[in-house]
């Protein structure tokens, strides 16, 4: 028998020290970056919102600096940023967004009125990060539609856009019925192919006599 169970004291200060490390854990664990606000079927529901696109033909006043209100942010890897951006727009790369400085700027923003519109090299990019914001509670985020591509293919005159609806079928990466489609070479070949004849072999004829 160990001397403690003699003492029943020593077993109750043992549990009243452990609960007490269990209570300042809790006390002082750090809290998520992100809580979610929305559940996935809430988040699919937003896909039809039309409040959650900031269109093309809007970027005029906010490349003019018509408008202090909108801030864009690039999720483009940083690279492909340096390369070419939307004039005024920000570098926020999807792989830091929900690093807590990122985090804590859009908080900011979100408290101070501002609209951040989000935008990768096209609008499936974009997708994904503009959802976990919104589950997030962050309703001031937006989407580019048709992201930097369209952009780029409309940057000389972005007001003709608002009667263009190309944006929502988006643009071809790849010429699938062209890749799929036979080339001459083969067709060629297939064609000046000639078609083999067969001749059945004559059978030998049995010798005469025999044994």
């Amino acid at each position: 028998m160990h001397i403690h169970e003699l003492n029943p004291w020593r077993t109750l200060i043992a549990l009243s020290v452990f609960v007490i490390v269990i209570i300042v854990g809790f006390l002082t664990m750090s809290k998520p970056l992100l809580t979610y606000h929305l559940n996935m079927v809430e988040s699919i529901k937003e896909v039809d919102d039309t409040d959650l696109y900031f269109y093309p033909w809007e970027l005029e006043s906010v490349i003019n600096k018509e408008t202090n209100s909108i801030i864009l942010f690039d999720i483009r890897d940083n690279f492909i940023y340096g390369q070419g951006h939307i004039p005024g727009a920000e570098n926020m790369s999807a792989n830091e967004l929900s690093k807590e400085d990122n985090i804590k700027r859009l908080e900011e923003l979100k408290e101070n009125g501002f609209t951040v519109v989000l935008y990768g090299e096209d609008e499936l990019q974009a997708n994904g990060p503009l959802m976990l914001f919104r589950q997030a509670g962050f309703d001031n985020i937006k989407i580019l539609p048709g992201g930097y591509n369209y952009y780029l293919e409309h940057k000389t005159d972005l007001k003709s856009t608002e009667n263009d609806d190309s944006f929502i079928k988006g643009i071809p990466r790849y010429d699938f019925a062209e890749m799929a489609a036979p080339k001459d070479s083969g067709t060629k070949a297939v064609a000046d192919k000639k078609p083999v004849q067969v001749q059945r072999r004559q059978k030998a004829s049995v010798a005469a006599g025999g044994c």
